[in-house]
């Protein structure tokens, strides 16, 4: 990312935390349930210790990979050997996110979770952890650092994980096909908007009243935000709900009139 592409992320950001609401704001019982139980819980998981012990020794590592990026590419390297140190501060969500997914998936509790981009397996091992019944397909694009996140979820002793390696244009159709009823959808790994709608697209085919679809980096580029957009006005979804580094999508019929709001987090 430029340092133009960082200046203007930031501007964003910055319009974004003295505009967006809070509880106050929001006149839908569900929304105000959501602040309350999830994006305002600050309860400290036994998982969540152990997940960012494991960050810290993958921050820590010196180990290297040779990637292969199907995505928009690198944040930090246009070349084909990465650190896992690197993929792990760059690649991988912010521990407050994997947290809120751990929330999410305990408060929603989905069955079946689907993730497109493992990279280094943190945020797989969240929503693992979090719904330890349900069964989480994670798709990932090199096999070197498929390969390496299956280490970190071996050493979490985590099992109910099914991992599909290979580009998500075509893997995915076969995985939505398999799992016909996701309940739980997260879109990280190609953050450019007509792949991006694309992936939508097919998820739409497979998702029902009470599925959710997390995007990733919804403001990353006009390129996404432009994706975002046309998401929430496709007609199948009824509320979205903006937090900035992710979007959430809804589709429930009870919400009677669509729905976009933008909260602090």
């Amino acid at each position: 990312m430029s340092l133009a592409q960082q200046y203007r992320l930031a501007t964003k950001y910055i319009r974004y935390y003295f505009t967006a609401g809070n509880r106050h704001d929001v006149h839908s019982p569900f929304v105000f349930s959501l602040i309350e139980d999830v994006l305002l819980d600050k309860t400290r998981h036994a998982a969540f210790g152990e997940i960012e012990q494991l960050r810290k020794q993958l921050l820590a590592s010196t180990e290297t990979l040779q990637v292969t990026d199907l995505g928009a590419g690198s944040l930090i390297s246009s070349g084909n050997e990465r650190k896992v140190s690197d993929i792990t501060r760059y690649a991988a969500k912010q521990p407050k996110f994997g947290q809120l997914f751990y929330r999410l998936a305990q408060y929603l509790q989905p069955k079946q979770l689907l993730e497109l981009g493992t990279s280094m397996g943190l945020s797989t091992a969240y929503m693992a952890k979090a719904v330890p019944d349900a069964q989480v397909y994670t798709i990932e694009g090199c096999p070197n650092i498929a390969a390496r996140a299956r280490k970190n979820f071996d050493a979490l002793q985590l099992h109910n994980i099914t991992q599909v390696t290979g580009n998500f244009d075509t893997v995915l159709p076969d995985v939505l096909r398999r799992i016909q009823r996701p309940d739980w959808v997260y879109i990280d790994g190609n953050h450019r908007k007509d792949p991006t709608l694309a992936y939508f697209e097919q998820c739409l085919q497979y998702v029902h009243e009470h599925s959710l679809l997390i995007f990733d980096d919804i403001h990353w580029t006009p390129d996404m935000e432009a994706a975002w957009h046309t998401i929430q006005q496709h007609p199948q979804v009824t509320m979205t709900i903006d937090l900035f580094f992710i979007g959430l999508v809804f589709f429930r019929k009870d919400f009677k009139v669509k729905q976009h709001f933008t909260l602090k987090y």
